[in-house]
Formats: C-alpha cells, sequence, structure tokens
C-alpha cells in the first residue's frame, strides 16, 4: 500500500513539471513594471510641429492597426502615441515593424516611417528598437 501511495504521488509530481504547460504568471518575472509608451512626432520643412489627420499605425507582422487610447498631439501638436502599455503583450519579443502614416493638413502630403518596437507576453517593458524619433513632411 505503501509503494502504490509513492508512486501516485511520484506520478503526480512528474505531471506536475511538463515543460509544455503554459505558464501565465509573468508578474513574478519582473522586479518592477514600467510599461510606458513609444511616442512619434510629425514636423513640417521648417522643423515645427505639424498638424495631421488620418494618422494610422499598423503591425507589419500581424496586420493589426494598433489604435493608441489617446494621442498627445491634443496637449503637444504634431506628437501621438505609436504604441501604449496596452499593446505590450501583443507585441514580440524581437521586436515587431509598425508602420506609422499620417498626412499633413496643411500641405496633404502623406509620409510613412518604419519604427521596430520590443516587448511580449512577460516584457516589463516596451523597447523602440530602431526607426525615426519624428516624421518631416517636404
Amino acid at each position: 500500500m505503501k509503494r502504490i501511495a509513492l508512486l501516485l504521488l511520484m506520478a503526480g509530481a512528474l505531471l506536475g513539471c511538463r515543460k509544455d504547460r503554459n505558464n501565465t504568471d509573468c508578474n513574478n518575472f519582473c522586479p518592477y513594471i514600467s510599461i510606458g509608451s513609444v511616442f512619434i512626432k510629425f514636423v513640417d520643412n521648417k522643423g515645427l510641429a505639424a498638424d495631421v489627420k488620418d494618422y494610422t499605425v499598423v503591425n507589419q507582422r500581424t496586420g493589426e492597426q494598433i489604435n493608441a487610447h489617446y494621442t498627445s498631439s491634443k496637449y503637444v501638436k504634431g506628437s501621438f502615441v505609436l504604441v501604449d502599455g496596452s499593446y505590450i503583450g501583443k507585441l514580440s519579443e524581437a521586436g515587431d515593424d509598425l508602420r506609422v502614416t499620417g498626412t499633413s493638413v496643411e500641405t496633404n502630403q502623406t509620409k510613412s516611417a518604419i519604427v521596430k518596437v520590443k516587448g511580449g507576453k512577460c516584457a516589463c517593458q516596451m523597447e523602440k528598437v530602431s526607426g525615426p524619433s519624428q516624421i518631416a513632411f517636404d
């Protein structure tokens, strides 16, 4: 009887240690949480902040349009949130290319750029890997 109990205990321990089990508790991974946001600024040909319409951000890996919950252009002309903390889990750990596009209200010119941002399911923060901090209209 003791052998059966020991065998069941060992079998339970082995099944509990399967490698394919999903670990959804990522908060223990980070000593702190600093998610933040990544911003982009549109400027005119003189380097001054530009009013922009038709602002979009699309994740090139997934084809999904990113709708940041707010734009900072309401407070700072020409500045937009490229991606905010609500999207961190949808970004890959290696980084995703995000195509940001905007049209100048003044000239009706449309400009795009690719900004690479990494995050991930268990990331403590987003990080801009490459790409411009501002987009200039001609």
